[in-house]
């Protein structure tokens, strides 16, 4: 890591657990303003319980989690996304009996750039479904619907955790477009994912996660050209 690397969000030595079940062993992750940063791992192995340390929503048990300089380990969720943090969880959590348009009118908060009209351009299938009731959109569009509420609350750092589960491959390479696109807007994302492939075309950085713990840290490209580093990492 250069000398000028400043992050935006410094995960520090964090410990986690669920109850007497410990799940992460002193994770450290940093990520820069601008960055796509990747958590990649089978699954179990730590990488929604990091994103859920990050938002409060499992505050690890020792450890700091420091967003813009400021140290917001064990803040409540809440705290964490008025701060700047937005997650879009693995499960969507849309308002079922909702339309798209309700869910995305009552996420928006504050007047930074994204509007319901700017994620339509983002997502313009959501612009077709306007009236339709998010309990009766197809997976993909539930996706769609989720990443597109968590904007409506200007974040500056996106959390997506697996975005590309349970969905066919033309939808996850469309979905990859959009996550590319937010990228290329600026917008700085930490993304845990098992899907190898998907991740590697988005990430600047990578950090793969076995048994609750940091196995390996670099460059997305590092992973990309060498196969036997891939099949020793993630036996692929």
């Amino acid at each position: 890591m250069s000398e000028s690397f400043t992050p935006l969000l410094e995960v520090r030595e964090i410990h986690t657990a669920y109850g007497l079940s410990r799940v992460l062993f002193g994770v450290s992750i940093d990520v820069a303003a601008g960055e796509c940063v990747c958590l990649l791992g089978r699954n179990g192995v730590g990488k929604s319980t990091t994103m859920r340390s990050i938002m409060g929503l499992t505050p690890p048990q020792s450890g700091r989690v420091v967003f813009k300089g400021i140290d917001i380990t064990g803040w409540e969720s809440y705290r964490v996304a008025r701060a700047g943090i937005g997650f879009v969880p693995e499960d969507r959590r849309i308002f079922a009996d909702l339309t798209v348009w309700e869910n995305l009118d009552v996420a928006q908060r504050g007047n930074g750039g994204w509007t319901i009209e700017r994620v339509f351009d983002l997502f313009p299938t959501l612009r077709q479904l306007t009236d339709r009731n998010g309990g009766y959109l197809s997976g993909g569009e539930q996706q769609m619907l989720t990443i597109a509420r968590t904007l409506m609350g200007n974040p500056e750092l996106l959390l997506l955790d697996e975005p590309s589960e349970g969905l066919a491959p033309l939808v996850v390479d469309h979905l990859g477009e959009q996550i590319a696109s937010l990228k290329a807007a600026g917008l700085t994302i930490l993304l845990a994912e098992q899907n190898t492939e998907f991740s590697l075309r988005l990430a600047d950085r990578v950090y793969v996660l076995e048994k609750g713990a940091i196995r390996f840290s670099g460059a997305a490209a590092e992973l990309r050209d060498n196969q036997a580093l891939r099949h020793e990492l993630l036996a692929l």
